[in-house]
């Protein structure tokens, strides 16, 4: 009898937490979440002009960190700063597989399709140069040079991926797109600081 009661009881559960998710993902109004790799019914519903080009700029932003993160990751020469970078690799490249799966989703063009391959990696400036230039520069070096440029470069690229961010949350209105804007924001704030760190005890 009790036995019975427990699967009652349990059956009701699970059927009443059924519903709960259902409602749940079909409420855009709920706050907002970081999608996986492949685009969500949220995304594909509301975007606006500003979260393309958010994603559009922000897919071209990172794959310039990529490039430099991957340098870093054979060249620096401080644990640290290799560790970190393995985390920017680690962080950036599936965030780049989530905002390409918007687009698609959204039916708007790629980065590539948009010309933002020219574009400075986001049209940001890394004290004074551009991401070539900025790639060019760290190649010439080695040691502790190479790790203090590094983290020089690496701290301009991602105050550009903040000011990104916060216009995104400004002008944006995808739940997701908004979401991640917020996660660049507080990762990279996070990173900055480590990095002055760094800086300090080369």
């Amino acid at each position: 009898m009790t036995t019975t009661r427990h699967r009652l009881a349990a059956a009701a559960l699970a059927a009443a937490l059924t519903l709960t998710l259902a409602g749940c993902a079909n409420d855009q109004t709920s706050g907002p979440a970081v999608a996986s790799s492949s685009a969500t019914a949220e995304a594909t519903a509301t975007h606006n002009d500003a979260d393309a080009a958010f994603a559009q700029m922000m897919i071209v932003h990172h794959e310039g960190a990529l490039e430099m993160a991957e340098l870093a990751q054979s060249a620096a020469q401080s644990p640290d700063v290799v560790a970190l970078a393995e985390r920017i690799s680690a962080a950036q490249g599936p965030e780049i597989d989530l905002m390409t799966g918007w687009l698609e989703a959204w039916g708007e063009p790629g980065p590539d399709a948009m010309g933002h391959g020219g574009m400075d990696h986001g049209g940001m400036d890394m004290d004074g140069m551009d991401q070539a230039g900025a790639m060019g520069a760290l190649e010439q070096l080695s040691g502790q040079e190479f790790d203090r440029r590094f983290l020089e470069l690496m701290t301009a690229h991602h105050e550009g991926a903040i000011e990104m961010a916060e216009s995104e949350i400004e002008h944006g209105a995808n739940p997701d797109a908004l979401a991640l804007a917020r996660t660049v924001i507080d990762a990279q704030t996070a990173e900055i600081a480590e990095m002055a760190n760094l800086l300090a005890a080369l």
